[in-house]
């Protein structure tokens, strides 16, 4: 379905019938007195069943009526006494802590300050069940109600694993919804939540997998028999039908026990060093690799969107000539699209962007951009429906070989024949023609007794100045081959990713680059509901400045070589590298798409 836009579903009585209808009516435009719509149709077929995420269990009909409503009468929303539930209104939903707050600012619990109200006593029942039949093996201690209107929702996230143990229960009172459970490779599992199900998350599902709700009316459901059980995943088997469930008000309780102890990814709240406490190490397969960049890029990013997007507001001259220079009308995708700055370059363009991160795309929504959560490798758009793509500062968050070349095929398949697409990359050369790049320039701005120092705000994209090396296709042709060699710099310590020191030279390829959080710009500000991280990514460097402890976040980076990105380019058939150059610490390519492939 297209992202954020509204949709009828339609059956029919034959599967015949439905695809004449798709074959007919599909692009059609309808005239509506002065106005004209297209019909835009999605032919859905029915499916295998999907296994729930490892370690997530649904048990319906948990709680009896009865106990429903002794639970939903057990939380005042009236209530204005903040002290004793904390009660807040967030943008898409209200919330009551009990036990202890659940603090948005810095997405934890703050375990010495635990609230005056203990949890509701009509709670402990339903909580000594819980432990009685095994879902949880000790009696939680904090409980967050979150009530949702219909149309409201939760972006995405991991519940912090520093600030609670592993078991998560979540019990749904009132109308039924749909939760989303999303794996770092791009697998999608809905599952129906009925009203007084309880859900149990451990185990994979809790530290893995993210959840959320999207905010909409109608959710897409399996039909049922009203004698039979509802369904409670995405298990669309050929036997099974689909309705639409309208949403009402529903009543979230998650139960869950405040860890006092590490955890056992070792971060410290309050260790005083720069590095992650537990440095990772270099992925050696697939399943490494997509927890890697779930943990130290994906996570981050959701935490830092707010500050990261403000120190992205210019837009590069180099990546404008590319979006001017393509005729009006055109379709471009922008994969991997940050806050959305390119989105807007030229306004003849037919632009929408994608990210991985539901904090930036919620950004690119309030500026008015057209833009939708999805992974650089699975882009939800059809085969040859772009004129152009741009991938900027995207492809050397990817920590594989095998991936990075994935990337770069998924932007071909986007483009129509002819099209064109431009990358860039971080250079491991920031000197280049016996120039130093504006991110090691920057360097001198700093200063001694700032316990905070610069981010590399550009991201690796330093803004261009001067004229920019240009390697022509024949240029590429003759120099560049997949089987030349380069300087060997991608041996790390022990298999270990190291931390580099922002504003200096790079000694290897594969590393993690420090973000220090500005006070005040963690996600979670302006209202805007945050999307907690995994907490091994995050280090603390404490200042003597009354602001108290600086976060430092840790992204993941692969900063490309000389000819390395042109080698990877022209192993994907079908494409040839038309130009490439050294941006100021980038490098970059302009690939285009062979007339007659698809």
């Amino acid at each position: 379905m297209p992202p954020q836009k509204p949709y009828a579903f339609v059956t029919y009585r034959s599967e015949e019938s439905a695809q004449r209808a798709h074959a007919h009516l599909n692009g059609q435009k309808l005239q509506c007195g002065e106005n004209s719509v297209t019909l835009y149709l999605s032919y859905v077929d029915s499916g295998n069943s999907v296994p729930l995420p490892e370690g997530l269990l649904l048990v319906e009909d948990f709680v009896s009526p009865e106990e429903e409503a002794l639970l939903l009468a057990a939380i005042d929303w009236s209530s204005t006494n903040d002290d004793v539930t904390a009660q807040k209104a967030l943008k898409h939903r209200r919330v009551k802590h009990f036990g202890f707050e659940f603090r948005y600012d810095n997405n934890n619990v703050d375990k010495d300050k635990p609230l005056p109200a203990g949890l509701p006593e009509d709670c402990l029942p339903v909580l000594e069940r819980c432990v009685r039949n095994g879902h949880i093996n000790i009696m939680p201690d904090q409980l967050t109600v979150n009530q949702y209107e219909s149309g409201q929702g939760i972006p995405p996230h991991v519940d912090t694993h520093s600030a609670f143990e592993d078991t998560i229960l979540s019990l749904s009172l009132g109308a039924k919804t749909v939760m989303e459970f999303r794996h770092p490779d791009g697998r999608l599992v809905p599952v129906v939540l009925p009203g007084r199900s309880l859900l149990v998350m451990k185990g994979e599902s809790r530290y893995l997998w993210t959840h959320g709700i999207t905010p909409r009316k109608f959710d897409v459901v399996p039909a049922c028999d009203p004698e039979s059980p509802a369904h409670t995943t995405s298990d669309l088997g050929p036997n099974r039908n689909l309705t639409l469930s309208k949403r009402g008000t529903r009543t979230s309780f998650t139960f869950r026990k405040i860890r006092h102890e590490l955890c056992r990814c070792g971060e410290s709240a309050s260790a005083p060093s720069p590095s992650p406490p537990s440095a990772p190490s270099i992925p050696s397969c697939h399943a490494d690799a997509t927890r890697l960049e779930e943990e130290y890029v994906h996570r981050v990013y959701d935490a830092i969107a707010s500050h990261f997007s403000s120190t992205r507001h210019s837009p590069w001259p180099r990546v404008c000539h590319f979006l001017s220079s393509l005729s009006p009308g055109s379709v471009l995708a922008d994969v991997g699209c940050g806050n959305g700055k390119y989105l807007g370059v030229n306004p003849e363009l037919i632009a929408v962007g994608c990210d991985r991160s539901s904090a930036l795309v919620q950004i690119c929504a309030e500026r008015g951009f057209q833009a939708f959560v999805s992974d650089a490798l699975s882009v939800p758009l059809r085969t040859a429906s772009c004129d152009a793509c741009i991938s900027i500062a995207v492809i050397h968050h990817f920590s594989t070989q095998e991936r990075r070349l994935a990337a770069v095929r998924e932007l071909v398949r986007l483009l129509r024949p002819g099209g064109r697409a431009l990358i860039y990359v971080w250079a491991f050369e920031q000197e280049y023609n016996k120039q130093r790049s504006k991110y090691l320039k920057e360097q001198n701005k700093e200063h001694p007794g700032n316990l905070s120092p610069i981010n590399d705000t550009s991201d690796g994209i330093q803004e261009p100045h001067g004229k920019a090396r240009m390697h022509t296709s024949r240029h590429l042709e003759d120099n560049y081959r997949p089987g030349d060699s380069m300087q060997d710099v991608s041996k790390v310590i022990d298999g270990k990713l190291s931390v580099h020191t922002n504003r200096t030279a790079f000694n290897t390829q594969d590393l993690l680059v420090p973000w220090h959080l500005k006070e005040g710009k963690r996600q979670g500000d302006c209202n805007r509901d945050p999307s907690p991280v995994f907490d091994s990514s995050i280090s603390i460097l404490k200042s003597e400045s009354e602001s108290g402890p600086v976060p430092v976040f840790h992204r993941y980076y692969h900063v490309f070589q000389q000819g390395e990105l042109e080698q990877l380019c022209v192993q994907v058939p079908g494409v040839k590298v038309q130009s490439s150059y050294h941006d100021q610490g980038n490098w970059c390519a302009v690939l285009e798409k062979n007339k007659g492939d698809k």
